[in-house]
Order: structure tokens, then C-alpha cells, then sequence
């Protein structure tokens, strides 16, 4: 095992002794809640993260992925009942389709091109559920839009955690999210382990040189952008049976942006970097909540240029150079003539 593995193997136990240990901590709702938040930020962030980070693409259509999720777990449950536990899988595999439809539209396209264009599905998604306004079927007395419209879509089902435990539905719920967390970032470190996240690093870094080995760029992003949608969408269809409602506003640009901020501070390119950014920010966001609405996105936004300025690697880029500037000569010199070996 390499030395980097071991340090994700190290900081991964630290995580899961951390996850475990807070319910008995933090006996306070409050705090389950929001960090059940960080970590759904975190799920979305480190597949971006798989995307841009280690293989290159330049998308900003997660969001958009995500909102599929939740709104066809959200319509599973509304109009054909189906329970939560059907609904969120069936809702992933939906999104993986969906995600292989804007691939095959997007990805012979390179760049900010690619961003570009991921950015219009977003925005046409988002523009598509606010202007629905026709009604799709009669719900006692209030007509219901077929996407529920502007207002979105509430009470269609939950986890059934509210029946089981009572009162520690959040304790349950949290642990689900933490669990789907862990699994997500398992998934994140087999891929880039794996031959298939060799090519994908191989098309970022140089992509010309990959392409001559024999690596064909649009079928192997293209698998890349299906595999990370379905922890996305799976995400997605977790927050809305969580919160019980989703709506339109999950596509908002600042959302985007905050989900993209997350993965710069932590350490674009780094494994666990988009959990790293996700508490940073989230305390960050919960420390200036009493500062007010433009302050308080005045200072997240002195947080995220400090960041950028100060740490271009992130927090784990700056943790690594200050392993790796008092790792000991003689360890370094042992490396290298290995490594030369």
C-alpha cells in the first residue's frame, strides 16, 4: 500500500470514528441538521469533484443532476406511491440516463464549451419547472402542476425513520446520510484507483498524449460523467425524502457556486477535499448567519478569495506541503531512489 493510501485509509477511520461519535456529542437537532447539510454538499462536491478534480471535465450541470434525482424520487412517490427505498434507486438509475443524454450532447464539445452548455440544461431545467403552470391533476381542492411548479412538491413520502424512532428520526436519518456519504467516497477512491481513473487523470493532464496511447476521450468522460451521476442523483433523491419537499430552487446559480467553492477550498483534485470545504463552509455560513444577508455573502466570499489566494491547492494541498516539508531528508531521499527503481 502506498503511502497515499495509507493516509486516506487514516483519514477515512478518522471520518467514520467522527461521524459516529457526534450523534452522542451533539445532542442538539440543530446541529444533526446542518450537518446532515455539509455532508449532502459534500456528496455533490466530491462527484464534481471526480469530474473536474481527476478527470478534467469542466461541468456545471451537477446541480442539474441532483434536481433530477430528488424531483423524480419526489414524483415516484407523489403520483405512483412507490416508497421512499424504491423510489431514491430507481431515481439514480434515471439520473445516470439523463446524465448519459446531456454526455452525448455536451462532452464532443471540450472546455468552457462544456460548461457552458451544462450551465443552459441547468438554467432551461430550472426555466421548464418555474414557468409550469398548467394543471396535471387535482389534489382536494388545489391544483397540482405536473412538476409541481415554482412551489415544488411536498409530503410525498418519507424514510419512515418519523414511525420507527419517534423523536431520533434526525439520529436515523443522519446516520442513512452518513452511510450513503462513506459509500460515495469508497466509490470515489475505487475509481481513481482504478485502470479506468488512470485514463481519467491521463485525458486531464494531458490529454493529446492520451488520446495517441490509445484512450478515447469522449467514450471514457463519458463513462466518468454517467458513474458520478448516480451518487448525484442518489443524493438528490436522499434530500428530498430528508426535508420531505424539493423544489426549483435546488438549480439556483449560488447554489452552483457554493457546491463549486466547496470543492476549491477543500483541494480540487484532492480525495477528501470536498468534506474538508463543506465544514469549513458550512461553519463559515452558520458563524456569519448573524451578520445578515449581504454581509454574510460578503464574508463567504472574502473566505472563498482568501482560499483561492492563499491555499491555490486548498486546505489538503497546504496540509500535504507541510507533511511533506517535515517529513524527515532521509524518508525523502529513501522515496526517491525507490521511485527511481
Amino acid at each position: 500500500m502506498s503511502r497515499a493510501d495509507r493516509g486516506h485509509l487514516v483519514f477515512g477511520l478518522i471520518v467514520l470514528a467522527a461521524l459516529a461519535a457526534l450523534p452522542f456529542v451533539a445532542d442538539s437537532r440543530y446541529v444533526l441538521g446542518q450537518v446532515i447539510l455539509a455532508l449532502f454538499y459534500a456528496i455533490v462536491a466530491s462527484q464534481w469533484n471526480l469530474l473536474f478534480g481527476f478527470a478534467g471535465v469542466f461541468s456545471l450541470g451537477q446541480m442539474a443532476l441532483f434536481a433530477f434525482g430528488g424531483y423524480a424520487t419526489a414524483m415516484l412517490g407523489f403520483y405512483l406511491d412507490w416508497s421512499m427505498w424504491l423510489a431514491m434507486p430507481m431515481a439514480a438509475v434515471g439520473t445516470v440516463l439523463f446524465s448519459l443524454i446531456i454526455g452525448l450532447a455536451c462532452l464532443r464539445l471540450a472546455g468552457a464549451y462544456v460548461a457552458l452548455l451544462t450551465l443552459a440544461v441547468a438554467q432551461v431545467m430550472y426555466l421548464l419547472i418555474v414557468t409550469d403552470t398548467d394543471c396535471f391533476v387535482m389534489q382536494g381542492a388545489t391544483c397540482r402542476q405536473f412538476t409541481g411548479g415554482a412551489v415544488g412538491f411536498a409530503r410525498f413520502g418519507d424514510l419512515g425513520t418519523r414511525a420507527i424512532f419517534k423523536g431520533d428520526y434526525v439520529v436515523a436519518n443522519y446516520a442513512i446520510v452518513a452511510a450513503l456519504f462513506l459509500v460515495t467516497m469508497g466509490f470515489t477512491w475505487a475509481m481513481i484507483r482504478s485502470p479506468l481513473g488512470l485514463a481519467f487523470q491521463a485525458l486531464r493532464d494531458n490529454p493529446g498524449c492520451a488520446v495517441a496511447r490509445g484512450i478515447n476521450r469522449f467514450s471514457t468522460q463519458l463513462l466518468v460523467f454517467g458513474a458520478s451521476a448516480f451518487f448525484t442523483g442518489l443524493a438528490g433523491g436522499l434530500y428530498a425524502a430528508h426535508f420531505q419537499a424539493i423544489g426549483p430552487g435546488v438549480l439556483s446559480l449560488s447554489t452552483l457556486m457554493f457546491i463549486i467553492a466547496i470543492a476549491v477550498v477543500g483541494g480540487i483534485g484532492k480525495l477528501w477535499g470536498p468534506l474538508v470545504g463543506a465544514v469549513i463552509l458550512v461553519l463559515a455560513d452558520e458563524a456569519l448567519r448573524e451578520v445578515g444577508g449581504e454581509y454574510r455573502t460578503l464574508g463567504l466570499g472574502l473566505i472563498i478569495a482568501a482560499a483561492m489566494v492563499l491555499m491555490p491547492k486548498g486546505v489538503i494541498g497546504l496540509v500535504e506541503g507541510v507533511m511533506a516539508r517535515l517529513r524527515p531528508a532521509s524518508g525523502r531521499a529513501t522515496e526517491l531512489a525507490k521511485s527511481g527503481t
